[in-house]
């Protein structure tokens, strides 16, 4: 019997292109303020469907939320997608106040083993033994939330893992580093925009945007906002399983008809697929993080920097490739 899904699902294999193509998957570390917002959750599913369309390998997931039950619904989506290996690394350090309103609501529905988030390796050590297993050059990392876990990695001493410091690390290790952060489109409604995943460790963002070592791509808060998640999608599309955690995230957190930008969506797609035409680019600069957290970008050639763009043929086309990649089915 042929199902809608299967349809759907062939339509979105030609959307995106075959696998095979002779491309080897891409080496993916996903870095996350999971529980903030719901798109990091559609991000993360994203992520898992394109390392089941053989697309990347998604090596960790480390979260900057100081969360305790930011692990524990990681696990739970990455068990839920059948991976329940994939590692994670936590920040730790003291509380955020204002919990999450879905992260220990949904994990508690689904299968995990980590019951803290305490419990899981702390980031910084399994960045380095990540990092340090992989050929070098090969690496691309998506940081979807605060800068804090990736500005301390560049000041890691050498260890076990490794005879580099971080700073080196990244260097020999990271070919790519896509950033959902900052704002460089500005509009009347985005006027000097202080964008929410700088503005909550200026410190460490001002480091990073000063002192990384690889190339860096950011997704600014403007892309998300143009490409908003259907409301359709999350209250039809992910029904070929009576509980499915991304769709039980996103009532938790805002409830259909409300649709939800897809800022963390944009960084992740363009981290597996750049060159797939879902995106524009700048020309290349640099970006300066300012003291009240702005980011400002300044065109150089040469410069390490670029930021994401968007033509109105893109927006279609990107939207729908993250509708489909997000809903689609775990690999059994």
């Amino acid at each position: 019997m042929i199902t809608f899904r299967f349809v759907q699902s062939l339509l979105a294999a030609a959307l995106l292109g075959a696998s095979a193509l002779g491309a080897a998957p891409v080496r993916i570390i996903f870095d996350t303020d999971m529980g903030n917002d719901v798109d990091d959750a559609l991000a993360l599913g994203l992520l898992h469907a394109l390392q089941s369309r053989g697309q990347c390998e998604l090596l960790a997931v480390t979260i900057t939320k100081r969360d305790e039950n930011a692990g524990p619904f990681v696990d739970a989506v990455n068990t839920f997608y059948g991976r329940p290996s994939i590692p994670v690394g936590y920040i730790g350090g003291t509380a955020e106040a204002g919990p999450s309103n879905y992260l220990a609501e949904v994990a508690a529905h689904f299968p995990h083993q980590l019951k803290r988030s305490s419990d899981a390796m702390p980031a910084l050590p399994l960045l380095r033994k990540i990092l340090a297993r992989q050929p070098d050059g090969s690496v691309v990392l998506a940081q979807v939330g605060y800068f804090s876990n990736f500005a301390a990695l560049l000041d890691t001493e050498p260890d076990e893992f490794s005879p580099l410091n971080g700073r080196e690390l990244v260097r020999r290790k990271v070919r790519l580093l896509a950033v959902m952060a900052g704002c460089f489109q500005e509009s009347a409604d985005l006027h000097h925009f202080r964008e929410f995943n700088v503005t909550q460790d200026i410190p460490a963002a001002q480091k990073l945007a000063r002192t990384w070592p690889a190339p860096m791509v950011w997704s600014g808060y403007e892309i998300g906002i143009a490409l908003p998640f259907p409301a359709a999608s999350i209250t039809q599309d992910f029904n070929y399983t009576p509980h499915h955690p991304l769709k039980e995230a996103y009532y938790a957190y805002r409830p259909p008809p409300h649709e939800r930008p897809t800022w963390d969506l944009t960084a992740a797609l363009y981290a597996v697929l750049p060159d797939r035409g879902f995106f524009d680019l700048s020309e290349p600069g640099t970006v300066t993080v300012e003291g009240d957290g702005f980011t400002r970008f300044t065109p150089k050639a040469g410069g390490r920097d670029r930021f994401l763009k968007l033509t109105a043929e893109e927006k279609i086309r990107t939207r729908e490739a993250l509708v489909e990649l997000s809903s689609q089915p775990p690999a059994r």
